[in-house]
């Protein structure tokens, strides 16, 4: 008796095959010339007239052949996706992680969307924003957002200066550079607030990820690991269209 990965594994080979065969077949039949014969002789008018041979080609292909040969290759295709289908209606597996059933019995055909979302919600995790590290960060219960500690930083504002180069005399006027100083004027006391991750809870959910992911792996391997009863349909199938 087969396991359900075994016909999983050969049901693309299978499926592939019966493909090629059926448009073979269908070409083969689309070719007039094949599928035509004639058999003619010649009888002079006289006995003194040319003789001529008899002239014949057979037929080639045969459309009922061709039928019996569709209906057995397309049958094994039948009975194996058959027999996929109504595994997969039993074929059941809990999902544990670290000895914990997170799910019961579920089937293998769920095993599978989830496998395919986990993979999705990996990608959607690893993008998650997360704070900046070169700040500290603590949570701030009146905004539910993390913040930082208050920085105090000096303001200041440019003041015009005068240097004086040289000193008026009763012939020239005084020399003076005007430049500007700066002056504080006043404090800024900045707190950062952002609504990102710190990088230790991405870790946690990747961590949980991994674990779940390969919880589902294990589950499915298990559920398509059951036995199977090779179900015949295609003969039936057959055996009405062609009979």
């Amino acid at each position: 008796m087969a396991k359900l990965n075994q016909i999983i594994a050969v049901e693309k080979g299978i499926k592939s095959k019966s493909h090629q065969d059926l448009t073979t077949a269908h070409h083969g039949l689309q070719k007039p010339a094949l599928l035509a014969g004639i058999s003619r002789t010649y009888q002079p008018k006289d006995e003194e007239g040319e003789q001529l041979p008899p002239e014949a080609t057979r037929v080639q292909v045969q459309a009922e052949d061709v039928l019996r040969e569709t209906a057995g290759t397309l049958t094994r295709l039948f009975d194996v996706t058959a027999t996929k289908d109504w595994a997969n209606c039993t074929a059941r597996a809990d999902v544990k992680v670290e000895g914990r059933t997170l799910l019961s019995q579920v089937p293998v055909s769920y095993l599978l969307f989830l496998e395919k979302q986990l993979t999705d919600v990996n990608t959607f995790i690893r993008k998650l924003p997360v704070l900046d590290a070169s700040e500290s960060w603590a949570q701030d219960p009146s905004t539910d957002a993390w913040k930082t500690e208050p920085v105090r930083t000096v303001r200041t504002k440019k003041v015009p200066r005068n240097h004086v180069k040289a000193e008026a005399t009763d012939k020239h006027p005084a020399q003076v550079d005007v430049y500007y100083e700066d002056v504080p004027v006043g404090y800024w006391t900045t707190v950062k607030f952002s609504g990102a991750l710190p990088a230790r809870r991405v870790n946690e959910l990747l961590d949980r990820l991994e674990k779940l992911q390969q919880a589902v792996k294990f589950a499915r391997e298990e559920a398509n690991g059951i036995e199977v009863t090779d179900e015949r349909v295609g003969e039936v199938v057959f055996g009405f269209l062609f009979g």
